[in-house]
């Protein structure tokens, strides 16, 4: 599709979006908030991710349209308020995105994608100058454990930081000794979020995501025990749990 047909399949998600919220559109689109459609947003971001692990092309085509729906509901609900409109989302995004890529709109230099990252950070520094602090601008609906690499990520930039990772497995049998030791359901919460907080960190040291690390343990769990179900026919509980591990292990042979 070339660019003037997708601009004009996207006027038209505009006006339909438009349409749907007018006094006498959708009862359900009426009732819709900025906060009652947060949820979608990141279910069908979700959607999109599971599209694209799966190599689902058309489905991801559908998942996308999808995903772009919700710019446009965000942004007619902000226009009718007066706020902003979509046209002005999008011009910002142009303009940053020509702004932060000197190196191919303008005259700067970046021939590696290490290069074009540390210039885009500088420029992104200058345009937020109200964020004083190194952990400012770090979103708190950011999932937990992305936000804690972008956090000690940020740290580790200014020297803060363990000297290897032998270090970090080092400090994570202390959190381990420390949570054995806790007795409160309170200092023990704590102890298992410091526990997170250093996995991350020797993640960060493997140069592993650990989002997409758990999110592929979380996969191979499934696969596993949909084995143990199926050998079962279901019937998983009751079943001696020496059988189930058998099973289990049957099932990690597989692989």
């Amino acid at each position: 599709m070339i660019p003037d047909q997708a601009g004009q399949e996207f006027s038209k998600l505009v006006a339909i979006m438009a349409r749907l919220r007018a006094p006498d559109g959708c009862p359900w689109d009426l009732e819709q908030t900025f906060d009652s459609i947060k949820k979608y947003t990141l279910e069908e971001t979700y959607e999109v991710i599971d599209a694209i692990d799966e190599r689902d092309w058309p489905g991801l085509c559908e998942e996308l349209g999808d995903l772009i729906l919700q710019p446009v509901f965000y942004a007619q609900m902000a226009q009718e308020q007066g706020l902003f409109d979509i046209a002005q989302s999008l011009r910002a995004i142009n303009e940053k995105l020509i702004r932060r890529h000197p190196h191919i709109f303008g005259d700067a230099q970046a021939n590696t994608a290490e290069e074009v990252l540390d210039q885009w950070n500088k420029i992104k520094a200058t345009e937020k100058p109200e964020r004083k602090r190194l952990l400012d601008g770090i979103p708190n609906a950011m999932p937990a454990l992305l936000q804690a690499r972008e956090i000690s990520k940020r740290a580790a930039k200014v020297g803060f930081d363990w000297e290897n990772s032998a270090q970090v497995v080092d400090k994570l049998h202390e959190e381990l000794a420390e949570l054995a030791e806790a007795t409160s359901p309170e200092d023990r919460a704590g102890e298992i979020g410091d526990l997170f907080f250093v996995l991350v960190n020797l993640a960060r040291f493997f140069q592993v995501d650990p989002e997409e690390a758990l999110r592929q343990t979380n996969t191979k769990f499934r696969r596993r025990f949909a084995h143990l179900e199926d050998s079962l026919n279901g019937r998983i509980e009751g079943t001696p749990i020496a059988q189930l591990e058998a099973l289990w292990q049957e099932a990690k042979a597989k692989e």
